[in-house]
């Protein structure tokens, strides 16, 4: 499989930021694993022109479970794709916590952005309480179960595993427990997709920085990143696709 350096820009970025992404593509050019970089949706449409032509992916951030309707504010898988978006984030631990989204709207969504032709980039992880109680790969096995729907292919879905306590505190699991969980993460897929999952990428996010990239992506079953602040800055994203092209 081909690996995957995914930005999430989450609430920042304005058309000047768009010399971050041409600062990117000088840089790399044509990178051996691929790029992906998901603006909030007011960019999706200037970054994707942006990348015309070029080895850069562009994708949302989320987007609302049914394809139209009296759904002020939101946007919709096809609105995303006319947009020239080839990926969405779903169910990312920020949209599960600050507007309760569930495994099943995660699910619901995940159905609605491969009617549209988007890859799912479907987020699990656990929050720090969960971690100390023991209860990390029970609960994941739950969030797979529940946000996946059935037909998920290699080509429609891949997963990403963000610890939430992780995530912008600069702190990040040991090399162990990443791969504990990405095991597992393999080992749920491949019972419920049988052998087309071993084709399916798994992310790790959760404070991936240029110095401790190299180190991650050399985890077993690590195929990749969802990298949140260090996608901002294309010296830094830069250095992670680097250091995933490897």
């Amino acid at each position: 499989m081909k690996r995957l350096a995914a930005g999430n820009w989450k609430m920042n970025g304005s058309s000047a930021s768009m010399a971050e992404v041409q600062a990117l593509l000088g840089q790399h050019p044509n990178p051996s694993c691929e790029m992906l970089l998901c603006p909030p949706a007011t960019l999706v449409a200037q970054m994707a022109w942006a990348a015309k032509s070029s080895a850069l992916l562009v994708g949302g951030q989320d987007c609302h479970a049914n394809a139209s309707g009296a759904h002020t504010g939101d946007v919709s898988a096809a609105m995303l794709k006319d947009a020239g978006a080839s990926h969405v984030i779903l169910g990312h631990s920020e949209r599960r916590a600050d507007h309760h989204e569930t495994n099943l709207l995660v699910n619901q969504k995940t159905i609605s952005a491969w009617s549209a032709g988007l890859c799912a980039i479907v987020c699990v992880g656990e929050t720090e309480a969960e971690r100390d109680a023991g209860v990390t790969l029970s609960l994941i096995s739950d969030q797979l179960a529940g946000s996946i729907p059935d037909g998920a292919t290699s080509e429609n879905l891949v997963i990403a595993y963000e610890p939430v306590w992780a995530i912008g505190t600069g702190r990040t699991p040991t090399l162990v427990q990443i791969g504990e969980v990405h095991d597992h993460i393999r080992a749920q897929l491949t019972a419920r997709f049988g052998s087309n999952a071993a084709e399916m990428r798994l992310l790790y996010g959760g404070s991936v920085k240029p110095s401790n990239a190299a180190e991650i992506f050399a985890v077993p079953n690590v195929d990749g990143a969802l990298v949140g602040g260090a996608s901002l800055k294309a010296a830094d994203f830069g250095a992670i696709v680097a250091a995933l092209s490897i």
